[in-house]
This record gives structure tokens, C-alpha cells and sequence, in this order.
């Protein structure tokens, strides 16, 4: 019988996880609300340099915790170890009642949106699509984490090449036409903090890779090089992508611009540009998606394994050595969060409640150089303490922020995460009961 996943990815599949799920549509679609937050070229890119080198730094930390601590679970396995169960418990509840689930339902939605601009689709349609292609890629994913990776193989491909064809088209044609009347920009605070938390936003999701931190072959040095190269290439093809979309149009009309990627690749590639880009942000979801749910499903079947969830999620599957069971079950509750239409809600209630657990594991690394001195760490953080204090210090202006503009938001958020814990003392009763016996 099969007992533990075994490790058949290699560093080009974790690399390409982070790659895929950070890339879905935010980079299609964010510039037009930052331009309109943020009227400067010069700050608007400074901006997404800033908020890269923030997450960037945030990878390393986690880079360290992955290659000290290769476990499936990755982020709820250096919870643990630094600050005990209870916290741990806690971040997983919230990733998988919401985070993870609400994310693959947003991202599906939008890609029965963009899938409209070949076929015309109703509402239900809409979401019988959706549905299916969850249902579809939670198959891929059941069967094998070979057939994911080979998934996210291809359709993260697909996207940076796709991605490279518009960015070098915007940059080799023709620039905008400015008007050299226009008063000069004026910068805000509040359009600061704005344009910076929906780049920290488009920057979401690098840390996933960590869940799966116990099937990657050689973590030690594989997981440090998928952060730091996945990072790189992402942070490239943003800021890539933003210099491009301020040759082709102004400030100004990018903020007037609904869908700004299509209005670009429109205006540089020809009437086909719009289709074009409309079928690159489709493989962009897909490759999210994909992401998502190979990477999810890992947090509540590392919860089992320790008697802190359904102990059917723990179980691998015997010909597919695969989390089976916690693959189906999650792919059946994003089905209900598709249907209820229930995904804007947590998209918009857990960024802040994820971002805080992304800060407390961050901080695991001076945590656990203080409980496990003599632990070995094949990998430690660049810059320590300088990149970890500037992590800490960005992560906790963007938790404040959101408390003093969104105090009602915020506060659902952390409630989301309190519902947790009655169910935490009733898995640890029922663990204890089961020691004494």
C-alpha cells in the first residue's frame, strides 16, 4: 500500500508552478485600475518593480523554510514547526475553505468571460463551463502529478510565449501620441497604496509551491532555484508587459481601457490581436487553475497526516499516488462556490487573512534560527536580516492599509479565519481521544 507521495517533480515543474498560477489575468487587466489610481509611467512602473521585489524577498524566506523542511504542506508544515498546531490549523482552514477554492472559482469564471469572445455564452453556460473545466483538470491532477505537471507544462508555456509576442509587438511598433499640454501628474498617497496592493495582488501566489515542497525531487536545491527563477521570469514579463502597454497608448487611456491587453494587442497585432490575446489569457487561467489545484489539495491532506482534518484527505491513492480524495473533495466544494456564486465574496474577505499567514510563515525563518539553531539548511535566506525585516515592514503597511481603507472587509477576514477554531479543539479532542486508546 502505498503511504507517502512520492517526489516526481522536478525543478521545471516547480518553477513553471510558480510562473502559472502567479501569471493568471491580472496582468490583462490590473494596469487600467492602477493608471487610474497612479497617472505617472515613471511611478506605475516603479510601483510593480516595488511590489516584485517585495514578493521576491518573500520567496526567498520561504525558499530557506522549503529546502530546510521539504514537506508536503510546505507553508502549514513551517507554521507548525515554528508556532505550534494551533496556528497552522488556522492557516490551512482558511486556504482551504477559502483561499484556494475561491481563487480556482474567480479564475474559471473569467475563464468562461474571455471563452465568450468565440463562443457566445448564456449564464448557465457560462457555468457549465466553468464547472467542467474545474472537473476537468481536477481529473488530470487525480490521475497523476505527472499529467498536472505536463499540464502546466504546456499552457504556462503557452502564456509566455503568447505574452512575448504581445510585449515585443507593443515595443516594435509605433509609440503614442502624446499630448505635451497635459498637466503633470499628481501623486497621491491613497493612489499609491491602491496601485500597490493590486500589484501585490498580480504577485499572489508564488508561495504555493511550497505545498508540493515534498514531491520535488533534490528540494534542498530545487525549491530555492523554482522561487528565485519562477520570481525572476514573473517579475520580467510584468514589468515587461507595462513599459509595452506605455508605448502603444498614454497614461490616461490605459485608464480609460477596460480590458487593456486585448486594446493593445488590438492596436499593435491588428483586427486578429484582440483573439489573439483573448486565447493567451485563456491559457493563462488554465494554467493557474491547473496550478492551483495540484498545489491545494497538498494542505489539508499534510492536515490529516497530523489528526487535524477528515482522515480520508490523508490517504494516497494506491495506482495514482495522488492525495485522490482531497483532490475530489476539493474540486466538489469549488463546484459549490461557482455555483452559489460565492467567489468574488472570499476573493475579496481572505487576500488580507492569506497575506498574514504569508508574513507569520516569512517570519518562521528567524522563529525557527532561534528553536532549531543546529538544523540544517541547505539554502539560507540572501540579505538576512535585511530582505526578511523589508518583507515583514511591506507586509504589514499593506495589512494596515487595507485595516484603515477596508475596516470592514478586513475584520470579516479575520473572522473567516476565527471560524476556525472550535473545529480545531474538536480534531484535537478527537486526536487525544484516539492517543489514550
Amino acid at each position: 500500500m502505498v503511504d507517502e507521495l512520492p517526489r516526481k517533480l522536478g525543478v521545471l515543474d516547480a518553477t513553471l508552478i510558480v510562473i502559472g498560477i502567479v501569471i493568471g489575468s491580472g496582468i490583462f487587466l490590473l494596469p487600467n485600475l492602477i493608471a487610474k489610481s497612479l497617472p505617472s509611467a515613471t511611478v506605475i512602473i516603479a510601483v510593480w518593480v516595488a511590489a516584485g521585489v517585495l514578493s521576491f524577498f518573500g520567496a526567498l524566506a520561504y525558499a530557506e523554510l522549503g529546502a530546510m523542511n521539504p514537506s508536503t504542506g510546505g507553508q502549514y508544515v513551517y507554521l507548525r514547526e515554528a508556532y505550534g498546531p494551533g496556528c497552522a490549523f488556522l492557516c490551512g482552514w482558511v486556504f482551504v475553505l477559502a483561499v484556494v477554492p475561491g481563487g480556482i472559482a474567480f479564475l474559471s469564471v473569467g475563464f468562461s468571460i474571455y471563452l465568450s469572445h468565440f463562443v457566445p455564452l448564456g449564464p448557465v453556460a457560462r457555468t457549465a463551463v466553468s464547472l467542467g473545466l474545474v472537473a476537468v483538470l481536477s481529473a488530470v491532477n487525480y490521475i497523476g502529478v505527472r499529467e498536472g505537471a505536463w499540464t502546466q507544462r504546456i499552457f504556462t508555456a503557452l502564456k509566455i510565449a503568447g505574452l512575448a509576442v504581445v510585449i515585443g509587438a507593443a515595443l516594435l511598433g509605433a509609440a503614442a501620441v502624446r499630448n505635451p499640454y497635459d498637466a503633470p501628474a499628481t501623486i497621491t498617497y491613497s493612489g499609491i497604496g491602491i496601485a500597490m496592493t493590486a500589484c501585490l495582488m498580480a504577485y499572489n501566489g508564488w508561495s504555493y509551491v511550497s505545498f508540493v515542497a515534498g514531491e520535488v525531487k533534490r528540494p534542498d536545491r530545487n525549491i530555492p532555484r523554482s522561487l528565485a527563477l519562477g520570481m525572476g521570469v514573473v517579475m520580467l514579463l510584468y514589468v515587461s508587459a507595462n513599459v509595452a502597454y506605455m508605448k502603444v497608448m498614454t497614461v490616461p487611456q490605459i485608464a480609460a481601457a477596460e480590458r487593456v491587453g486585448a486594446e493593445v494587442a488590438a492596436l499593435t497585432l491588428g483586427p486578429a490581436g484582440a483573439s489573439m490575446l483573448s486565447a493567451i489569457v485563456l491559457a493563462s487561467i488554465v494554467g493557474a487553475i491547473n496550478g492551483c489545484i495540484l498545489t491545494g489539495a497538498r494542505i489539508p491532506f499534510a492536515q490529516a497526516r497530523d489528526g487535524l482534518f477528515f482522515r480520508q484527505f490523508g490517504n494516497v491513492h494506491p495506482r495514482f499516488q495522488t492525495p485522490a480524495f482531497a483532490i475530489a473533495a476539493q474540486a466538489v466544494w469549488t463546484g459549490v462556490v461557482i455555483v452559489t456564486g460565492s467567489y468574488e465574496t472570499l476573493s475579496a474577505y481572505t487576500i488580507l487573512s492569506a497575506w498574514l499567514f504569508y508574513a507569520l510563515t516569512a517570519a518562521a525563518v528567524w522563529v525557527l534560527r532561534r528553536k532549531q539553531p543546529d538544523a540544517s539548511r541547505p539554502y539560507r535566506m540572501w540579505g538576512y536580516p535585511v530582505t526578511l525585516i523589508v518583507f515583514l515592514a511591506g507586509s504589514a503597511w499593506f495589512m494596515v492599509d487595507a485595516f484603515v481603507n477596508q475596516p470592514v472587509t478586513s475584520m470579516i477576514a479575520l473572522a473567516v479565519a476565527a471560524t476556525g477554531l472550535p473545529f480545531y479543539w474538536l480534531w484535537r479532542r478527537s486526536q487525544a481521544a484516539r492517543v489514550e486508546k
